[in-house]
């Protein structure tokens, strides 16, 4: 099972020039993939796992990822963008695809992640915090996919606008625009939220 905790491991650390020699290596050696693969595994995890909401299929869909990007890294061409660009693309495209093949269920399944991420020593902090998280998590869910996307990419991958918007295909700038757009959906949603329950 990959660990959401390993995404910034700063010995994985590596400056665009040599992760471009990498990919130049993994064209003509497919050993040298595994070595990309070390560099963005956890992030592309992560990424998935938060627009999924389970780690089973997180695990599979990563999987499928790199296979992917292994199978048509030949196909692969440096415009500016890092590679993780091009492996966010592709796993954007896989969770949008076992979105739509999982249409049926109306939410995600993000109950592990909330029961993780809250201490059980306390049973009323406990309730108040998963109940907010829970209205946070539902609001989310209602916004556009892109805007999902971006939380998730700033929040849990922790991307800079710049990584961001060369992932979205989006300059900074329309970056920060739908970054604030969204926050104020968010801030409108939860002021209507509040004022019904």
């Amino acid at each position: 099972m990959v660990e959401k905790t390993e995404a910034s491991k700063p010995e994985l650390a590596i400056t665009r020039e040599h992760e471009a020699d990498l990919v130049a290596q993994a064209k003509q050696d497919p050993l040298v993939f595994g070595r990309l693969y070390e560099l963005h595994v956890h992030r592309i995890y992560n990424y998935i796992y938060y627009r999924t909401g389970n780690h089973h299929d997180a695990e599979d869909l990563t999987a499928r990822v790199f296979f992917k990007a292994l199978e048509h890294i030949g196909r692969y061409h440096d415009r500016g963008a890092p590679f993780s660009a091009w492996l966010y693309r592709i796993a954007h495209n896989m969770v949008a695809n076992w979105h739509r093949d999982n249409r049926w269920t109306d939410t995600l399944e993000l109950d592990e992640a909330i029961t993780h991420a809250v201490p059980d020593d306390d049973p009323h902090w406990l309730t108040e915090r998963t109940e907010a998280q829970e209205r946070l998590l539902r609001m989310i869910q209602k916004l556009p996919a892109d805007r999902q996307q971006l939380l998730i990419l700033k929040f849990v991958v922790q991307s800079s606008n710049v990584e961001i918007g060369e992932i979205m295909g989006r300059s900074e700038g329309a970056i920060k625009s739908l970054y604030h757009r969204t926050l104020l959906a968010l801030r409108r949603e939860s002021a209507t939220d509040g004022g019904a329950g």
